[in-house]
């Protein structure tokens, strides 16, 4: 059975007269008449009565104009959809930690400068929630740290950005060039949520524990590092935040880390798998930039809170990628 033979029969069905039907078509008479008798033999069921002056549909015909009417009307739909699919930009899914990061907006606008046709939607979501999306095909592209990343996703490293801590504008080791990470024991220290940025979290953990102490945490979570730098501002805690997420905000202030300096190691995530071109556009593009800007050097690469010349990175031992 194809969609001719259906549009045919509806055609004949509400003109009932095979010359209407025919001249409606544009095709000759005998040719409807051959492509009904086709319909009706592949369904071995007789549609229509016919006489040399009238035609009129049988009980089975009536039920199958029906059914005809809607396979015709959901074929139309789905070529309109097809074709508008094809119109439109094509879109890429990314995944961002957080909307304070200049790491990804920065990669993005890259890649959109070489495919201004491209729409970009942008998902804040933790890095265990983007591996997820990632590897259920839900997100094209990710960032984060590797570490917890399935065979499912690849990753490439492109940048080791200087880990610093945000201090209230006022607090005793706001006057340093760079704050020892012994210096923050007994400071209660904001952690992200676990569900949502384990990964960070075991960093920093580490961190303190290569500097001989266990922190002191602050009881509460927040969402976001925006909302973390408030709670900064009121003295209730203090918080490390790499140098690209590290915004200007008011009362507080961002100082790197020493002795040991830490560098946070961030990757672009994707399928293992997905040669797209948008997403090896999105890889190129950390790939390029991390060259131009020397990300992989450790320095902050035009960031606005630099990292001291004398900064000593962990040793892989004491801190994984």
């Amino acid at each position: 059975m194809e969609f001719r033979q259906l549009r045919f029969f509806v055609t004949l069905a509400e003109e009932l007269h095979f010359g209407r039907a025919a001249a409606r078509e544009h095709i000759v008479q005998s040719a409807l008449s051959q492509q009904i008798q086709r319909l009706e033999r592949e369904l071995s069921v007789l549609l229509l009565n016919r006489s040399t002056h009238h035609v009129e549909l049988t009980p089975a015909g009536a039920v199958f104009l029906v059914e005809a009417r809607q396979l015709l009307a959901h074929a139309e739909r789905a070529t309109a959809i097809a074709r508008r699919a094809a119109r439109c930009a094509p879109t890429l899914r990314v995944g961002i930690v957080d909307a304070s990061c200049d790491l990804m907006p920065r990669i993005v606008r890259a890649v959109q400068e070489c495919h201004p046709d491209l729409e970009v939607h942008q998902l804040e979501v933790g890095v265990p929630e983007q591996l997820r999306l990632l590897a259920e095909s839900q997100l094209d592209v990710g960032f984060g740290r590797a570490v917890l990343a399935p065979c499912a996703v690849a990753s490439e490293l492109f940048r080791l950005d200087p880990l610093g801590v945000v201090l209230p504008a006022a607090h005793r080791l706001a006057s340093l060039a760079a704050v020892p990470v012994a210096m923050l024991a007994g400071e209660p220290l904001l952690l992200s949520p676990e569900a949502q940025a384990p990964e960070f979290n075991q960093f920093v953990l580490e961190m303190c524990r290569s500097a001989g102490f266990t922190p002191t945490l602050y009881p509460g979570t927040v969402g976001s590092i925006r909302a973390g730098s408030g709670l900064v501002a009121q003295s209730r805690c203090v918080l490390c935040v790499p140098a690209s997420c590290a915004a200007a905000l008011p009362d507080i202030v961002w100082k790197p880390l020493a002795e040991p300096a830490a560098q946070y190691p961030w990757s672009v995530l994707w399928r293992a798998g997905d040669h797209s071109d948008h997403v090896q556009a999105v890889v190129g593009s950390a790939r390029r930039l991390s060259g131009e800007l020397g990300w992989l050097d450790g320095t902050t690469g035009g960031a606005s809170a630099p990292a001291p010349a004398s900064a000593q990175v962990l040793a892989p031992a004491q801190v994984q990628v």
